[in-house]
């Protein structure tokens, strides 16, 4: 994993990803979630993507507060911005290495494969 800093020199593959992740709105601070903190650290391979976020999930964190719906809508947008489009498999976990988020292309599927008349 490699720490995410805003001013540390990145090499192309993760720019585009972080130009991504620019554009996912953290629903606490209205801002993204980059300048948030909300991202902690983010690998990048050629088809798979691992984010960190920024929290440790707890059951009592899971069923309570705010702050789980935000973490879960930013789970969801990142996940809808990477998985399939951009790359096969996308994992998102929390300070512990707790997997929060898994997607998993098994089947091989492409972006081109789904379209709003067969969901």
């Amino acid at each position: 994993m490699k720490v995410y800093m805003p001013d540390r020199e990145w090499p192309p593959h993760y720019r585009e990803v972080l130009s991504e992740l620019e554009k996912v709105t953290d629903p606490v601070t209205g801002g993204d979630v980059l300048s948030s903190g909300v991202i902690a650290g983010l690998e990048v391979s050629e088809d798979t993507l691992k984010v960190w976020l920024n929290f440790e999930s707890h059951a009592e964190y899971n069923l309570t507060g705010a702050s789980a719906i935000a973490y879960s809508k930013i789970i969801g947008d990142i996940m809808e911005r990477f998985a399939l489009r951009k790359f096969d498999r996308v994992y998102i976990y929390d300070l512990k290495n707790v997997p929060v988020g898994i997607f998993e292309n098994k089947r091989g599927y492409r972006v081109e494969d789904i379209s709003s008349e067969k969901v």
